[in-house]
């Protein structure tokens, strides 16, 4: 149904700093910027796309360019190569990134609830992620935040990659059914989106994921540090917008309007009514706290810390961080909360 496009390196050194491409503008005085996202679907950038049918983005001055590229990976490398002002990426790579020095941060929590899974084939012996010792588990790219996420919960069990079980990049959709159908992998890695069309494929999966998981939020907002530093007015006006964004389609009397935004987005995924708002009923739940304390987009700390104690138990970085706090902040999320009297 859907291809992630590919954008690798010599692509991001090829791409003029203006803008992923050459972004003209569609209005006076509004600023051009770029928002990447790791996948082609609108529905999971939900927020961004109805803030911008909805006017959001203009009326802070900002006119919004949405492009898709490969993972959380490319997401990082766009973001800290200038050629985006915001991403969605997952936390375990934002970490990742910055345990090489990429000065990339977190400031809205838009999978405030676990938006990956480690599924298997709904015919499958394997009752649990023991039983996934010796296998093979599928992800959609290499790099991403559904690889950061089965390795925090294989590592639970005592398992690591390379030594208890294997990941192999399969893409995502029709790539991913093949690769359970031909026998490739056991098991696959799966967002929320991801699991959806390998259901509507005919590929019925399920989640084998120990419940404990589901506080490991997924993927977020996040911008570059210089960026919060030089030119905050950018931040606070496009956390604005998103969280407005978020609200509007959160109001189920804004159903069928956000519907239509998120078809104007991506026409393919809308081509299919039923299966647009199944997906979007499951996406919009994953952005809901389970404790709305706080509002929409809060970061819980302690989720954090155990986000970096899975991956240095999984080697995915050497160590802690020098100072975990600064790859995230809940200031952004606290004004957007406030320009819709949350």
């Amino acid at each position: 149904m859907m291809n992630r496009r590919t954008f690798t390196n010599s692509m991001l050194s090829a791409i003029p700093a203006a803008g992923l491409l050459g972004t003209t503008a569609f209005a006076q005085n509004l600023r051009n910027i770029t928002f990447v996202q790791p996948s082609p679907s609108a529905i999971n950038s939900f927020p961004v796309n109805v803030a911008i049918g909805e006017g959001y983005f203009k009326e802070e001055g900002l006119n919004v360019t949405v492009e898709a590229i490969n993972g959380s990976g490319a997401v990082l490398q766009a973001l800290s190569a200038g050629q985006a002002q915001f991403g969605r990426p997952g936390p375990g790579p934002l970490i990742a990134a910055r345990s090489r020095g990429v000065d990339a941060v977190h400031i809205y929590n838009v999978a405030a609830r676990s938006n990956f899974g480690v599924t298997v084939r709904e015919g499958s012996d394997i009752q649990g992620i023991e039983g996934l010792r010796g296998k093979v588990i599928g992800t959609g790219t290499a790099d991403g935040a559904e690889v950061g996420f089965a390795r925090n919960v294989m590592s639970s069990a005592g398992m690591a990659a390379g030594e208890d079980f294997e990941f192999l990049t399969v893409g995502d959709g029709g790539p991913a059914t093949a690769a359970f159908l031909n026998g490739e992998i056991d098991a696959y890695s799966a967002s929320t989106a991801d699991t959806a069309i390998l259901n509507q494929r005919g590929m019925p999966v399920r989640d084998i994921t120990p419940s404990e998981f589901g506080r490991f939020f997924g993927n977020g907002i996040a911008t570059m540090g210089d960026i919060i530093r030089d030119d905050r007015a950018l931040v606070e006006g496009w956390s604005r917008a998103f969280a407005r964004g978020h609200a509007f389609a959160l109001d189920d009397s804004n159903r069928e309007t956000t519907l239509a935004h998120l078809a104007t987005a991506n026409p393919q995924e809308g081509e299919d009514k039923e299966f647009q708002s199944a997906l979007f009923d499951a996406v919009r739940s994953k952005t809901i706290p389970t404790d709305m304390t706080n509002g929409l987009g809060w970061y819980p700390a302690e989720v954090w810390q155990e986000w970096e104690d899975a991956l240095v138990a999984g080697g995915e970085i050497s160590g802690p961080l020098e100072d975990l706090s600064v790859a995230w902040t809940n200031e952004f999320a606290a004004i957007g909360n406030a320009a819709i009297g949350g």
